[in-house]
């Protein structure tokens, strides 16, 4: 299936109140093309669920495939995983005009601290959307940003 998805830096002051939040932990298991992720995801009511996700080549269109997986292999897989560890609160909420979209906003932890983006699933590349005032720079070409790259080389690290 193709996910075509952009990405944008958050102005934190000026969010608006956020819902009720999942806490994921995610590892690689192949940073190559394809690479493989293990994920971990405990939403706010202690719901636990964890996935094996492949994603090809690409920064704003690519492949992926995501299957649900037993949490207790998962938290097994993460063992085996390469580079740091993801961990992120995640805040699921509707896009204002759009009742087919929603932003995913990730708040990160750990080697990731500080960092705070958002990401929207569109239709196709060129769908045009309302960016509210909370929405800072385009990063969705910056592969920096992407999650397999965080893995290798943490936020913290860039200073």
């Amino acid at each position: 299936m193709l996910e075509i998805e952009r990405k944008f830096l958050v102005k934190e002051e000026l969010l608006p109140p956020l819902p009720l939040g999942h806490y994921l932990v995610q590892g690689y298991l192949s940073f190559g093309s394809p690479s493989v992720r293990v994920r971990l995801d405990t939403d706010g009511s202690g719901l636990k669920k964890a996935f094996l996700t492949i994603k090809g080549k690409g920064l704003v269109s690519r492949e992926e495939f995501e299957y649900a997986i037993l949490f207790e292999e998962a938290e097994q897989l993460l063992k085996l995983c390469q580079g740091a560890a993801i961990v992120k609160r995640r805040y699921i909420f509707p896009v204002a005009g759009e009742p087919n979209l929603k932003w995913e906003l990730d708040v990160f932890e750990g080697e990731n601290a500080g960092l705070v983006v958002v990401e929207v699933e569109i239709p196709h590349e060129n769908y045009t959307f309302p960016l509210p005032n909370w929405i800072g720079q385009d990063v969705s070409e910056i592969a920096a940003y992407k999650n397999i790259a965080l893995a290798q080389h943490p936020y913290k690290a860039w200073q």
